[in-house]
């Protein structure tokens, strides 16, 4: 079964006035435009274009629980009458905020604890709005994605210090401490984890603590010709952004602990549990597992629970998490994480056809043209921007178009 849905993009303020509007082949609507959501979670869920063909139902979330087997088919409705996925278009003018995401039994020990101390669902200082993890997978749909992902390795953390020493040095007006205030906290027993402690416990109390000196003044080098002509330039450009956005903010600093991602058009982060990131400017496909569960680490107003971050984070060194596509069929690339909520197809048939098998339900958003999409049962053409549920029954979509198909649906059951 084909259900046709749409939504209205999230007005965040962090979001692109004009990427979501290009992509659907709209009209601005004036204001930011951050994410459009495609799914059912009960934030914002997808529309159902006509409610007569589903019972009435005016939604996707509606729909489900009303005829689970239906919606999910047999096997995913006896696990619970949830979708397990939520497809996005995420468009970012400004940097969000930095955020690690808790795996499933994070989520649902801090559920269950936060439950039990009757903290209300939606308190200002709430971890846990639910049972589940939220892995991520986004796909840049811009010329590039900025992003910052997973801390750096340790020789290029070196790296940035001694680029940030040769600006001290350099500078007319020196300040001596500040840097070796911040290299004493990275080279004791717990390293990176014990920097990012300090800076988000001593660097939120206004201009008093040492770690906001520090954060000014890695913010003045970080502006400084010597800098700037570094191999880490761009990184120092990004605190300059972020200083801007966020003044004072201690994950102006923690993002040079972090990975300077430039993802180019077609490029794909993964982002596992405890991958602490952020999105800093561009427009992505992006999918995720179904879940509120966000724990943020600077760069916002919001609650940060620093004992709860750190439990969930995971400081372990890593390159950019890249996750690079295989080729499944002609036409047709995928997008394949190491868990069983989603998996991610994008189909350019051309002047051919292009066939993805589905392993459950699908949400399909049409890119650039349109597509005509056949099933066991049934068929739909969508237009450029133009979304579609389907429903697992349909066992196989032939995909035919002048546009691109991107296909979400769930993964494979992971051992």
């Amino acid at each position: 079964m084909f259900v046709v849905i749409r939504n209205t993009p999230r007005d965040y303020a962090w979001g692109s006035a004009l990427h979501i509007a290009a992509f659907l082949g709209t009209e601005p609507s004036g204001g930011p435009e951050a994410e459009l959501w495609l799914g059912a979670h009960p934030g914002s869920p997808a529309r159902i274009d006509d409610p007569a063909a589903v019972g009435g139902a005016r939604d996707l979330g509606e729909w489900i629980a009303a005829d689970p087997a239906r919606a999910l088919g047999p096997e995913l409705a006896s696990r619970g009458a949830r979708l397990p996925f939520l497809l996005k278009l995420l468009a970012a003018a400004g940097p969000l905020s930095l955020q690690a995401h808790p795996t499933p039994e994070q989520a649902e020990a801090g559920f269950a604890r936060e439950e039990a101390a009757g903290i209300a669902i939606d308190a200002y200082d709430r971890n846990y709005k639910d049972t589940f993890h939220k892995p991520e997978l986004i796909v840049a749909l811009s010329e590039t994605l900025d992003a910052l992902s997973g801390f750096r390795p340790v020789e290029e953390v070196r790296g940035v210090l001694a680029a940030l020493r040769e600006a001290d040095a350099a500078d007319p007006e020196p300040e001596l401490g500040a840097l070796d205030l911040l290299e004493e906290h990275l080279q004791g027993g717990r390293g990176i984890e014990a920097t990012v402690e300090w800076l988000l416990r001593d660097g939120r109390g206004g201009d008093t603590g040492e770690a906001s000196w520090v954060i000014e003044r890695v913010v003045r080098l970080a502006g400084s010709e010597v800098a700037q002509r570094s191999p880490f330039a761009l990184s120092f450009a990004t605190v300059r952004m972020l200083a801007e956005s966020y003044p004072g903010d201690p994950g102006i600093v923690i993002s040079l602990l972090l990975n300077r991602v430039r993802l180019v058009r077609g490029e794909a982060l993964y982002l596992r549990a405890g991958n602490i990131h952020a999105y800093l400017g561009g427009l992505g496909i992006e999918l995720m597992a179904s879940s509120d569960n966000v724990l943020r680490g600077g760069l916002t107003p919001k609650h940060i629970d620093v004992d709860e971050l750190l439990d969930v984070l995971d400081v372990t060194p890593m390159p950019a998490p890249r996750l690079a596509p295989e080729t499944a069929s002609d036409g047709v690339l995928t997008f394949r994480p190491d868990v069983s909520d989603f998996v991610l197809h994008r189909a350019e048939p051309g002047t051919a056809s292009s066939r993805i098998a589905l392993t459950g339900p699908a949400i399909v958003l049409a890119e650039r043209d349109e597509v005509r999409l056949e099933g066991a049962h049934g068929e739909v053409v969508l237009p450029r921007g133009g979304s579609v549920y389907v429903t697992p029954d349909e066992g196989a979509l032939t995909i035919t178009g002048a546009g691109v198909a991107w296909v979400a649906t769930t993964g494979r059951p992971v051992s």
